[in-house]
């Protein structure tokens, strides 16, 4: 999944295609490099990002959304408004991609009146303040709870079981070793039966770990992502598409 974030704030690349021409042509580049879906998001969800209006945020994806109608590969809409995911999915996007799991009934409504996939995500708090104090007794056991309460939720408003994945949540209100050990056992997921989404890309845990900032994660990225998969995700979230993708293919060719 290739990451084009129309925002002026995300914590890697914001700003960088807030220009809808410019968010267009860096997901045809993805594309070109292999990735499978494109996720659009309008809204940042870093550490301390401070929410959009949702006409904000339909300003800024549904003519990127647009503009990417008839491309290869399905669309993915970043966002926890339901009016936004009614908008995107009227648009032609085939995947929600909520960071609050659906949590509100008029986003279980939203996606449960179309066909589109949708992702679960776990976090803990909301963005402005997550990275505050996060605190779990059993992180791994804790976000497998969640999701499957949040699973049985979403099917019982409809939503088939086969339209939905899940993603822990990788930096959504967890210090360091909550996400190490989220990813070490990021398998014991996998008994909830549908597919995992791991997003790692480029995220502050990678450079607690190797020390680099922002702009130089792309080898400790590539790395995250291969462990991800190795340990069961079915979707791994990027911003470096080609380098993923060569990573992986090298995986599959030894497996």
């Amino acid at each position: 999944m290739g990451i084009v974030n129309a925002t002026p704030d995300s914590f890697s690349d914001g700003g960088q295609h807030l220009r809808h021409e410019a968010a267009i042509a860096h997901a045809q580049q993805l594309i070109a490099e292999g990735a499978d879906i494109i996720d659009i998001g309008g809204e940042s969800t870093r550490p301390g990002a401070q929410p959009v209006g949702a006409q904000e945020e339909l300003n800024r994806v549904l003519p990127i959304i647009e503009g990417l109608r008839g491309v290869s590969v399905p669309l993915s809409i970043d966002t926890c408004k339901p009016e936004v995911m009614r908008e995107a999915i009227a648009a032609g996007v085939q995947m929600v991609n909520d960071i609050n799991a659906l949590q509100g009934a008029a986003a279980l409504d939203a996606v449960a009146a179309s066909g589109c996939a949708v992702c679960l995500m776990h976090k803990q708090g909301n963005p402005q303040t997550m990275q505050q104090q996060p605190h779990y007794d059993d992180v791994v056991a804790e976000v497998s709870a969640f999701l499957r309460e949040r699973l049985a939720a979403a099917e019982a408003a409809g939503i088939a079981r086969e339209r939905i994945a899940i993603d822990p949540g990788f930096g959504f209100g967890k210090t360091l070793a909550h996400n190490l050990d989220l990813l070490r056992h990021l398998d014991k997921l996998r008994e909830l039966g549908v597919p995992i989404m791991a997003g790692l890309s480029r995220k502050s845990m990678l450079g607690a770990i190797t020390g680099q900032d922002v702009d130089h994660r792309v080898a400790a990225s590539v790395a995250a992502a291969l462990i991800a998969v190795q340990h069961g995700a079915s979707i791994v979230r990027v911003h470096d598409v080609r380098e993923t993708v060569d990573a992986l293919k090298i995986w599959n060719a030894v497996q």
